[in-house]
Formats: C-alpha cells, sequence, structure tokens
C-alpha cells in the first residue's frame, strides 16, 4: 500500500481566491504591529504617516501628488499629513529646481532611523511567528513570496 499523499492540485483561481483572502490578514497584521513598535518611539506615527515615510524610502524625491496617490487620499490631505512629517523633522521638502511650485520629498535621517527602528521591531515578530513553522514550510513560503514578488513587481513595470 502506497502511504505517499497525492499532492492536491490547485488551480489559478482557486489560488487567486486564496490570495485574496489571505493578503488582508497579513497586512492587517502589519500594520497592526508597526503601529504597536510605532508606539515605543519618541514620535509616535500613524499608519499613514508610516507608509508615508515607508513610500519616500522607495521613492526619494517623490512630489506631494505622488504621496497622495500612493496613499489614495487627496493632495490637501497628503499636504497636511507630510507638514506634520516635516515638522517632526522625519521628512524635508524642497523646491523641485525644474519646477518651483513642485516640492521633492525626503526622508530626513531622523525619518530613515525611526522607519528603521519600526521596520526590525515588526521584522523580528514576524521571524517569531513564522518560527512555530517547519522549516519545509517556511522555505515554500519563501519561495512562493519571491514568485509572486516577481510576477507582480512585471506588471507594475508594464
Amino acid at each position: 500500500m502506497n502511504t505517499k499523499k497525492v499532492a492536491t492540485e490547485i488551480t489559478p483561481e482557486q489560488c487567486a481566491t486564496k490570495m485574496m483572502e489571505t493578503i488582508p490578514t497579513i497586512i492587517k497584521f502589519f500594520r497592526t504591529e508597526m503601529r504597536r513598535n510605532a508606539s515605543f518611539l519618541p514620535e509616535s506615527l500613524s499608519v499613514p504617516q508610516f507608509r508615508t515615510l515607508a513610500f519616500l524610502d522607495r521613492n526619494p524625491g517623490a512630489s506631494l501628488s505622488q504621496v497622495a496617490e500612493n496613499l489614495g487620499v487627496t493632495r490637501a490631505t497628503a499636504s497636511n499629513l507630510t507638514e506634520r512629517l516635516v515638522q517632526k523633522n522625519l521628512v524635508s521638502r524642497v523646491e523641485n529646481p525644474q519646477e518651483r511650485r513642485h516640492v521633492l520629498l525626503n526622508l530626513t535621517e531622523t525619518g530613515k532611523y525611526h522607519l528603521q527602528q519600526v521596520r526590525a521591531l515588526t521584522s523580528a515578530r514576524i521571524a517569531s511567528v513564522l518560527a512555530n513553522l517547519p522549516e519545509e514550510q517556511i522555505q515554500s513560503v519563501a519561495a512562493g513570496l519571491t514568485a509572486l514578488s516577481s510576477i507582480f513587481e512585471d506588471l507594475i513595470t508594464e
């Protein structure tokens, strides 16, 4: 008698459904942890403020319009949010040399430090959760995330 388990076939549609069910839960966990970890910093940050720091880390010199688009808010809301980050010395705002009416936004060294601290604490918490998985599942998760990242990054850059 063969005791090997037969791998269950899963269709792309079933996989897509599973992703759509699972990813929001993971994002909610990340946000909760980031908010909790940000509360340990001298400068308390809201989730939109933290998302702005993360966006500017990935997109140095971004415009206010780009920040607003990334957050899904109006330019006025992004302007107010960014102003609070500038006042906390987490973001710098300089005139765009090509177009003086637009500003370029960058993280300050303090902003980079705060972002790195929250990410490190959150990453450590995620690692502690993953430590409960068997090694082969951790490898499968990592391989799956690598594949997903490649697929979706290619779609974004098209």
